[in-house]
């Protein structure tokens, strides 16, 4: 019979579950813990518990770590992974109690109701307040994911007219939706009078709505964030508020929280705020213990297809078999879902050459390579494909009889409605090497920050983009090119040591006599 362990207070529901003995300890001291985490196949935590390498090297038979919730912030996920062990979570459960919080913020931030309760409280009774309907107005939704689209559902019973700005969610997701998909954010955010965002932070989506998107609002709109801190930059938020471009705004995020009670944003009486409690209901916390109690024992019972955040290694004849290509295909992923001109309706996976057995792995490595810079919970070898199925992304795999220049050779190709994106690789001495973009020859080591560019081709350009890195203290640790006979121009691609800030990268967007275009990838 395996063994639970629970460390945190989580309510469980009701279960029945007889070939399990589960050991509901919460608050244990960590004195204790560590003494008897030997004694147990699985531990289920919240975020008091630290799940540190002392305790995973404590608990030598654990085989399931389950953390309540969506973060995993607390658990040392790579000694986790050496162990063996699995890591699940339960980030569905908190999805309607935060969409719920997001309309709220709206409807509070529309109708003043927190500023009407302090006056009231203080003895103020002010009707001639006007505040905004929401039936009938339009919304901008970023971010059509599961809570985007729970938020959608809401703003349409409610009477708004709903639109989004998502590029990975198809067309017929949004349809599906009764949601008016754009492609373009400026667009969107012009019609917007509302607007609410729901995307993971991450590189693509921190700042991502600055003083100019703002400044694109109708006058009067009215702006939630119960997402992520740092998606709206908060003194732009700031400066539309005090000169009363937009009506109001609600907050349950900040950047730094909890937030300085000298925070100018709570010096002003037009923004409701709460205290990132999207995730805080009755429901929502109950849903959240029962489904990773179930997520553990069907894992326990060899069922990791839901929750995982670090899938079961492979098996190891695969690994030995495939070995760098697997590698090769997540490289491969992440640079073609970093260089792809808009929404991707197709990943094409072409295999060349030999290999040693079926190289199906290496697609589901390819979709979790595309999936890691655009999500913040980490796709894996379970989830991956089917994520890409709920995007509406189609994967198709392409054998090929043989490969011309390499013993063996991935090719993958990411295709929307205007574009096509490409990427190709191979294994050499045991290591990936890149050896072709945009069906561009172009050999290179993938790894760090890469600055893949084209360029007009005429003498001294490279030297120009090179000598304003070295002023902005960028090293470039290698360098390739490529040349271009159609449009004069040429590529090349350079690695750096480190990450150019945003000012860098516009000082060299804005070099137009020199670059043609310029995309920054991060492996």
């Amino acid at each position: 019979m395996a063994k639970i362990l629970i460390t945190d207070n989580i309510q469980l529901g009701d279960y029945d579950f007889p070939d399990m003995e589960i050991d509901n300890r919460a608050g244990i001291e960590r004195e204790e813990l560590l003494d008897i985490a030997k004694n147990y196949d699985a531990l289920i935590t919240r975020s008091r518990t630290t799940v540190d390498s002392n305790l995973i090297l404590a608990a030598k038979n654990m085989r399931i770590l389950g953390r309540a919730g969506v973060g995993v912030d607390n658990i040392d996920i790579d000694t986790a992974s050496r162990q063996g062990v699995v890591i699940l979570n339960a980030p569905e459960a908190n999805n309607i109690s935060a969409a719920e919080l997001a309309i709220g913020l709206m409807l509070s931030a529309a109708r003043g109701i927190s500023r009407s309760d302090s006056q009231v409280r203080a003895g103020i009774w002010d009707r001639k307040y006007l505040g905004q309907e929401l039936n009938g107005a339009r919304i901008g939704i970023i971010g059509l994911g599961r809570i985007g689209s729970l938020v959608a559902k809401r703003a349409n019973g409610l009477g708004m007219k709903v639109m989004a700005y998502d590029p990975y969610i198809s067309r017929h997701r949004a349809d599906s939706l009764k949601v008016e998909l754009f492609d373009d954010l400026l667009a969107m955010l012009k019609k917007s009078q509302f607007l609410t965002v729901h995307t993971p932070l991450t590189d693509e989506t921190k700042g991502m709505i600055d003083l100019n998107e703002l400044e694109h609002l109708p006058m009067n709109a009215i702006v939630v964030n119960a997402a992520r801190g740092g998606i709206i930059v908060e003194n732009a938020l700031l400066e539309v508020l005090k000169s009363k471009k937009i009506f109001a705004a609600g907050l349950d995020v900040f950047v730094l929280e909890p937030p300085s009670i000298e925070h100018p944003l709570l010096q002003l009486d037009n923004i409701v705020f709460t205290a990132h409690l999207g995730a805080n209901t009755a429901q929502a916390q109950a849903r959240v213990g029962s489904e990773i109690l179930e997520r553990t024992v069907m894992a326990l019972r060899g069922d990791f297809s839901r929750g995982a955040v670090n899938a079961p290694a492979l098996d190891p004849a695969v690994v030995e078999a495939l070995g760098e290509y697997l590698n090769l295909g997540e490289i491969l992923g992440k640079i073609v879902s970093q260089l792809a001109k808009g929404r991707v309706r197709e990943l094409k996976i072409e295999f060349a050459g030999e290999f040693d057995i079926d190289p199906e792995p290496i697609v589901t490595a390819v979709a979790k390579g595309y999936l890691d810079p655009i999500l913040d919970e980490k796709a894996n070898y379970i989830n991956a494909t089917a994520i890409l199925k709920d995007r509406d992304v189609r994967v198709s795999k392409i054998i090929a009889s043989r490969s011309k220049d390499y013993i063996s050779h991935i090719l993958v190709k990411a295709s929307g409605k205007d574009f096509e994106t490409t990427v190709a690789g191979t294994v050499m001495v045991n290591k990936p090497r890149i050896v072709s973009i945009n069906n561009l020859p172009i050999e290179i080591i993938p790894e760090g920050t890469m600055l893949v560019c084209s360029n007009y081709d005429r003498p001294g350009a490279i030297g120009k983009i090179g000598s304003y890195l070295g002023k902005a203290n960028i090293n470039i640790s290698s360098m390739q090119l490529a040349r271009v006979s159609a449009d004069d121009l040429a590529m090349f691609v350079l690695t750096l040591d480190k990450v150019p800030n945003e000012q860098t990268i516009n000082d060299l967007r804005a070099m137009q006599d020199v670059i043609h275009s310029l995309d920054v990838v991060k492996l």
